[in-house]
């Protein structure tokens, strides 16, 4: 699965701490886009969609929050608590936001703008094409593969 935990380097000293994220050295890409989630209560969900080529750093600045994160192959669960880490999820990577706590704010940094066309909002939609990514011409052949 194209995720993986990016821990950041920690600054501080008796005033409190710092971490600082700079494109193309902390965070592997340019980037294009920012925004962050908050004020979500604990039994939404959100995310519920994957993206075709668009690649995410993120981070829980405060509080928690659990991803669900799926590449076609099988669900796995990742908690962010820890400001000083983020998960990078790269492209064709279902993802599923829940378990917010009350004082959750998640910041995203993405490689692209926004663009609705990226997006895959249908879980078997997402399956369909990222089976036919891991299969390509046993997908064509087989579509219920």
């Amino acid at each position: 699965m194209d995720i993986a935990r990016i821990p950041f380097q920690i600054h501080g000293d008796s005033r409190g701490m710092l971490v600082a994220l700079e494109g193309m050295r902390d965070v592997p890409f340019d980037i294009r886009r920012v925004y962050y989630i908050f004020a979500t209560a604990d039994a939404v969900r959100r995310g519920q969609h994957a993206h075709r080529t668009l690649t995410q750093l993120a981070v829980a600045v405060r509080g928690s929050v659990t991803f669900l994160l799926d590449d076609g192959t099988g669900p796995a669960e990742v908690t962010l608590d820890d400001p000083a880490s983020g998960v990078l999820i790269g492209p064709m990577v279902w993802r599923e936001l829940h378990h917010f706590s009350e004082d959750c704010v998640v910041m995203v940094l993405a490689d692209q703008l926004y663009d609705p066309t990226d997006y895959i909002a249908d879980y078997e939609q997402f399956l369909q094409e990222a089976n036919a990514l891991t299969f390509p011409g046993v997908a064509a052949a087989w579509p219920g593969r």
